[in-house]
């Protein structure tokens, strides 16, 4: 697996990067595309091809600190954790020697030579949708390199040698990462701020994007507090009644109401300029 980077140019003028992560299986060439925001961790995916047994990578941040003194790599805690959570060991290629990955790098060149050259969208969502059907489309001819079908070999051969993402909670806390409430409202993620209703705020919530939708939970995952459509869009996006005051429980009287009082009507006149009132003082004297 990989990153690979390019520039995009807004409708409303101007540019800004987002990040590409790629993924190869190295028996039959099967190939993922899908695009963020940014490269962090949180985004690496394993849904469409599987967990292999390992994954061999370049020495990115998310993943690898730095390397002791043995050479030996001293791991992101944060990747750590995942590896064991998912289930997969991480091959680090040797620093400045490309040919390691060869064929994910080159992947990134074909994404970026043949898939986005001259490609126009709408948004995120519509881009990753046409990735998608990029790679099912490359995945069905034959590749002379593996001199196969990617599509037919990996469901067969490749399957045997993987294993599927489960739903445990441990892995939820992965897919669905922690955020807290800002001041005023909203939850962060990949650079953009959407709305949560105002009575949550300075808590804490997961967050999980899927497909076109971005999802809000409470922090045990037990209640679904709101959905954004996601956007490339760099302005907040508000929720249904973000700043409505929450309805309050309200008393009604068990028994009947005997009690009565009259209020009388106020006097409409401003006492604050009562003394400035020199005529009232004339007519005293007189």
């Amino acid at each position: 697996m990989d990153w690979g980077f390019t520039n995009v140019v807004a409708s409303a003028g101007g540019t800004f990067q987002c990040a590409c992560f790629v993924m190869t299986c190295h028996h039959c060439g099967a190939c993922y595309v899908e695009f963020f925001p940014n490269a962090k961790q949180e985004n690496l995916c394993f849904e469409r091809l599987g967990v292999p047994a390992h994954v061999l990578t370049d020495n990115m941040k998310s993943v690898v600190l730095h390397r002791d003194l043995e050479g030996q790599p001293v791991w992101h805690s944060d990747y750590d954790a995942f590896m064991h959570t998912v289930g997969f060991q991480t091959k680090l290629c040797k620093p400045r020697h490309p040919f390691t990955k060869g064929k994910v790098e080159r992947l990134v060149r074909f994404v970026k030579e043949n898939f986005l050259a001259g490609r126009t969208f709408y948004n995120v969502t519509d881009l990753n949708r046409a990735a998608l059907e990029w790679c099912d489309k490359q995945n069905g001819i034959f590749h002379r390199g593996s001199a196969c079908v990617p599509n037919e070999v990996h469901g067969s051969e490749c399957a045997q040698h993987l294993h599927l993402l489960d739903d445990s909670r441990e892995l939820q806390g992965y897919l669905c990462p922690l955020r807290k409430i800002s001041f005023d409202g909203f939850v962060n993620y990949e650079g953009r701020r959407f709305g949560v209703p105002y009575q949550y705020t300075g808590s804490f919530v997961r967050v999980m994007r899927k497909d076109a939708w971005l999802y809000i939970y409470s922090e045990d995952l037990q209640q679904l507090l709101v959905s954004h459509e996601v956007t490339w869009s760099k302005r907040d996006r508000f929720c249904k009644d973000q700043y409505a005051v929450p309805e309050q429980p309200e008393e009604f009287p068990t028994a009947p109401v005997k009690t009565q009082a009259t209020m009388l009507p106020e006097d409409e006149l401003d006492r604050s300029f009562e003394k400035f009132n020199f005529s009232k003082g004339a007519d005293s004297d007189d």
